[in-house]
């Protein structure tokens, strides 16, 4: 399933617990906007209001060929989840140092759907163990090219 939107923000400032798939309200010209790949999901966020899920700051472009129909680019966007995952939600997301955050938009049948995953915020020294595991990841990676690239 290819990416639409990404989230880059989401797994560098959140230790993402748990994910979920949910569908997406949009209008005809979102999708078109989407299929050109024109938006953007890095500040975005979702909250639990009233017994529905709503994301908000998810900057889908307006649509160009679009007419007065055209929707709002920073709209909130109810989120579409069966009503015990809201519930769970709900409580989980009322804990102090957690948020919902869009990780990707992505295709499913035809359809938008958005991976959202459960975070805790991550402090500085998080993301600074993160930046130190991934470089020696990635020299321990080119050591071992190298290795059998010489023989």
């Amino acid at each position: 399933m290819p990416d639409i939107l990404t989230n880059p923000k989401a797994r560098r400032d959140y230790h993402i617990l748990e994910t979920y798939e949910a569908g997406i309200v949009l209008k005809g010209t979102e999708v078109k906007s989407l299929r050109a790949g024109k938006g953007q999901i890095s500040d975005a966020f979702a909250r639990v209001e009233n017994g529905e899920v709503l994301l908000y700051n998810a900057h889908i472009d307006e649509y160009s060929y679009g007419n007065l129909q055209n929707h709002e680019p920073k709209a909130p966007r109810r989120l579409l989840l069966h009503k015990a995952e809201i519930r769970k939600l709900f409580g989980q997301a009322a804990v102090k140092g957690h948020a919902l955050v869009p990780l990707s938009f992505y295709w499913k049948n035809g359809k938008v759907k958005v991976a959202l995953g459960l975070g805790k915020g991550k402090v500085q020294y998080d993301k600074r163990e993160d930046i130190k595991k991934r470089d020696a990841d990635r020299e321990l990676k080119r050591a071992t090219m190298h290795r059998f690239k010489g023989k």
